[in-house]
Formats: C-alpha cells, sequence, structure tokens
C-alpha cells in the first residue's frame, strides 16, 4: 500500500507536493476507509483528487505511472532520454533536476525510495527500510561526466562483490537501480521484495479512454478471473445484463499486423515469436446478454453504451480490488457513469476491498453533499498559483473557520470557498467579426 508519493519539478508541479494516504486520527468511517498493514500504520483505501481543468490533477497521476516505468521498463540505450517535462513556466525549472519519492508497505515492510533525475539521466537514487528505524538499502549516483554510475549499499544489507559489480554493469545512467536489478540474475531480497511491489501491487494508469474490454474478457477466459464475480458486478449496477458470452477462435494473421507490432515496443518477444511461427492470432468476441421478460437477448458489446462498456471494465478493476492487493489510479473516474452509479462504485470498492487503493481524479461533485460517504482526509484538490504552478492540498488542511463538521463541503466547493474550481470570464465574446 502506499503512505505517501511526492513530486517536485515535474509538469505543472514545480515545488515539492505530497499526496498522503496516511489517516488523521478521525474514527469516522472507519471499518470502510481505513486499512493497517503494519500495526499503528492507519493508511485510507481511498482518496479523491478534485481540481479545475489544467490546475495539476491528472499530473499527479502521471508522475506516479512515471516512476512505475521508470522502474519496470529501463530504458535500452544510454543515448535514449526520459521522456517527461519538468515544470517550464520559470527561469530555472527547466534546467533544474526533478524529483520523485514513494513510501510504501510490501510485506509487511516499510520503504522509502527516491530518484532525481533530468531528461538524459538518473542523478541520485535512495532506497531505505523501517526495521523499525530508518536504514539504508542503497544510494546510488550518477558521474555525469563519464555515464558511470555507482552504487553503495547500507551496512545492514548482505551482498557478494560480483552481484555488485553485476547490478552497476546492467544500470545504466538513465535506469534506475530497481530497474537494473530486474536485468541482473541475483539474489538481493531487499531489490526484490521492493521492486516486485511495482510490478505485483501498483497497477498502469487507468485514463478516461483506456479500453480494457480486451484484458478483461482475457482474464475472464483464461479464468484469471472469476466471471460470476464480474457478472454480480454488473447486475447490482442496474445494467439489466445476466450474463458475460465470450468466444475465442482462430484466424490468419491479417496484413500488415506483424510488422505493425514489431513497431510497438512493449509487445512481448515470445506473443510475437507466437504469432509469426504459427501464423494464427487468436480473436475474442464479447456478448452481453440481456433477459427481456423470459427471452434471452445477445448484443455484441460494440453495440453497448459506452456507459455499460466501461463499467464492464471497471467490474475487471473491481475484480483485482476485492481479491488482491493492489493500488489502481483512474483518471477521471466518473467519465461515462451516472452520478449515482459513480458513488455506487466507490462505495462497492470501500466495502469489498481490504488493502487495495484507489486513487482517483474527478469532478463529481454529489459524493460531497453527503457527510456520510467521505472522510475529510480522503478528498483532495489541486489548484494553480500566481505562477501557474500546482498546489495539492487536503480538505483536512482547511481549519474549523473555514469547513467544520457540520458545513455542507458541495455548497462550499462549488461556490469555490475551497479552491479547485476555474475561474470563469462571461460570456460574451469579442470576436471582431460583423456579420455581412
Amino acid at each position: 500500500m502506499i503512505i505517501n508519493f511526492s513530486i517536485q519539478n515535474f509538469g505543472s508541479v514545480k515545488e515539492k507536493q505530497t499526496l498522503s494516504f496516511e489517516a488523521t486520527d478521525s474514527t469516522d468511517l472507519e471499518s470502510y476507509y481505513i486499512a493497517e498493514p503494519i500495526k499503528g500504520l492507519r493508511l485510507l483505501k481511498l482518496l479523491l483528487i478534485y481540481g479545475a481543468n489544467a490546475s495539476g490533477k491528472t499530473t499527479i497521476l502521471n508522475a506516479l505511472e512515471f516512476l512505475r516505468d521508470l522502474v519496470l521498463d529501463p530504458l535500452e540505450k544510454k543515448t535514449d532520454g526520459l521522456k517527461f517535462e519538468p515544470f517550464l513556466f520559470d527561469e530555472t525549472t527547466p534546467t533544474t533536476n526533478s524529483v520523485l519519492s514513494i513510501e510504501f508497505v510490501q510485506e509487511s515492510v516499510r520503504y522509502l525510495y527516491e530518484v532525481e533525475f533530468n531528461k538524459k539521466c538518473v542523478v541520485e537514487e535512495w532506497l531505505f527500510f523501517f526495521n523499525p528505524n530508518k536504514a539504508k538499502i542503497f544510494n546510488r549516483t550518477t558521474d555525469l561526466e563519464n555515464q558511470f554510475v555507482e552504487i553503495s549499499f547500507g551496512s545492514k544489507i548482505k551482498r557478494d562483490k560480483p552481484y555488485e559489480k553485476a547490478l552497476a554493469a546492467n544500470t545504466l545512467w538513465n535506469n534506475t537501480v530497481l530497474g537494473g536489478f530486474l536485468k541482473t540474475n541475483i539474489d538481493l531480497p531487499e531489490l526484490k521484495q521492493s521492486s516486485s511491489w511495482f510490478s505485483d501491487h501498483l497497477r498502469p494508469l487507468i485514463q478516461s479512454h483506456t479500453r480494457l474490454e480486451g484484458y478483461v474478457s482475457n482474464s475472464i477466459s483464461k479464468t484469471n478471473m472469476d466471471r460470476a464475480t464480474v457478472i454480480e458486478i454488473l447486475k447490482k449496477a442496474d445494467l439489466h445484463i445476466s450474463d458475460v458470452l465470450i468466444k475465442e477462435e482462430e484466424q490468419d494473421v491479417p496484413d500488415g499486423l506483424i510488422e505493425y507490432l514489431e513497431r510497438q515496443t512493449k509487445v512481448p518477444n515470445e506473443s510475437l515469436e507466437k504469432i509469426k511461427s504459427t501464423g494464427k492470432i487468436t480473436s475474442v468476441t464479447v456478448e452481453f446478454e440481456h433477459t427481456v421478460g423470459q427471452v434471452k437477448y445477445k448484443l455484441p458489446i460494440d453495440l453497448e453504451s459506452q456507459g455499460t462498456r466501461r463499467y464492464f471494465c471497471f467490474a475487471g478493476l473491481m475484480h483485482q480490488f476485492i481479491t488482491k492487493s493492489v493500488v489502481i489510479p483512474i483518471d477521471e473516474l466518473e467519465s461515462s457513469l451516472h452520478p449515482d452509479l459513480f458513488i455506487h462504485y466507490v462505495l462497492s470498492f470501500l466495502v469489498n476491498a481490504k488493502t487495495s487503493q484507489l486513487l482517483a481524479t474527478t469532478h463529481n461533485r454529489e459524493i460531497l453533499d453527503n457527510r456520510d460517504l467521505f472522510r475529510n482526509d480522503a478528498i483532495w484538490f489541486t489548484d494553480k498559483s500566481e505562477q501557474e504552478a500546482t498546489k495539492l492540498y487536503s480538505l483536512e488542511d482547511f481549519d474549523s473557520n473555514v469547513i467544520r463538521n457540520t458545513s455542507n463541503v458541495y455548497n462550499a466547493y462549488k461556490i469555490g470557498k475551497l479552491g479547485g474550481v476555474p475561474n470563469l470570464g462571461d460570456y460574451y465574446l469579442e470576436t471582431g467579426h460583423e456579420n455581412k
């Protein structure tokens, strides 16, 4: 589980901003919102980020996704640059290093990971664990002139010299040590445990245009996902779906597909080689069964509404939330969903997930109209400073003069009392054109 995540000089974020999952002392909705992966460490399962368009909500999620890729998808060549933008509305930040840090729990161990980088390389990198006091696992520095990486380990870490040399050799100046470890056949339990958190628990960013129908249907077909659970989730959403029908069949590879896949860097080599050798590709068709009266009708997924298709994907995500311990960031959680269905999904997550976390941006304000649905520390906002830099803060940060326990947060947010809303002009446009 994530404890906190900090961002500095990344995208619209200039000064260090920290998003925290640590719960306050409040016992409000305790059994629904709080998980305790380590005794005494109370973490929130849900954080919702509100803010005007272009205020930096998505930047927070993009930074987390960038950090995940930095670990799991290391660059292959020294000459490859890191693809991100620092804060650009300043004279110094475009040439200043950026910093991301994350504190998380993996198998009851608390870790702190921090990486400093620019577009060319990873400049420094640190990994600590708490057992129970803070101790260094490694510190990495980069000789920028010679493009050479040096790694120093903490005194409590057992390792062999050949392991150190192999790890250093596989850690390019634009790679992280954790990414280098994933390419190295060595046994270092602390690196294995911490790097596996990024692959096993932190899921890729889900955006409003992300299509997950293939992932969910394939998971059901291969029994990696319980079909009955997915159908139950869909039934409870009042979508009038009584069954999900999935059919697989082999077809000849269409002209040009192999060439297209070869240009896609994230297609696994083994999958591509299998397609080349067999000349076949497996196609999957998905149909939803609708029962009208006593009659059952089949409707291809392509003919379903965007909201139904998105909720089918969300049903697959819900299956992960309740059967695993995962962190899933979702941008614009409410996209294509009715406000009531949005709240239904959030509540279904809170009631059924045990140690998973949902981090989502949203414009849905209805949930703020009912204090029985949210905690103050679970609601976050992004706003812009006068320098157009993102500020990140929690509803919990407001003192009682602004927000009381009896305050209507929906109204306070709606009128701009909490920030995070657009400052709009009037409706009249001076175009300078006259009708002729």
